[in-house]
């Protein structure tokens, strides 16, 4: 039972930090954001299983209207819009790592930079289908527009985020 409850206050205190992260924004085609680092600190504090979990609890907050995500947007809408599908594809990030780090626990960041590729891909092929074609090119187009411009700057965030786990694990 007290495990149960130190696992819900550690997804819900990293819910509210992925959220403030998502805050510190300078505005671009997609906004550049610290969400990458809180994501990539939450799977590397808390697994992939609390990981994905918490994740969820994030985008169900700003679901439900809470202004959770870049410039304090919120709603069905802002994730049904242009970027919604590099939100939803935190999820896919992290059931990523959840399936890497399972067999291979050492294997971390490997496991974080598959998953954010697989953020990028999902979150590239929903732009195609909201805001360009659907097409090859459309793809392309989108990967070149909203992903290129982020690599080195997530890539950072995330060996970031994986050194200061390294430190806050010993807390935590």
């Amino acid at each position: 039972m007290k495990q149960r409850l130190k696992d819900i206050i550690y997804i819900a205190l990293f819910a509210v930090i992925i959220a403030l992260c998502s805050w510190i924004s300078v505005p671009f085609v997609l906004p550049f954001t610290m969400q990458t680092f809180a994501v990539g600190l939450a799977l590397f504090l808390l697994g992939g299983k609390r990981g994905t979990v918490t994740i969820l609890v994030y985008i169900t907050l700003g679901i439900i209207g809470l202004p959770v995500f870049a410039a304090f947007g919120s709603g069905i809408g802002t994730l049904m819009g242009a970027t919604g599908g590099y939100i939803v594809g935190f999820v896919a990030m992290a059931l990523v790592y959840w399936l890497v780090t399972v067999p291979f626990k050492d294997k971390q960041i490997i496991a974080a930079a598959a998953g954010l590729a697989v953020c990028y891909a999902f979150g590239s092929l929903w732009y195609c289908l909201v805001y360009a074609q659907s097409s090859a090119q459309g793809f392309w187009s989108a990967f070149a527009l909203c992903v290129l411009p982020y690599v080195l700057p997530d890539i950072a965030k995330l060996a970031l985020a994986y050194l200061l786990s390294k430190r806050l694990s010993k807390i935590i």
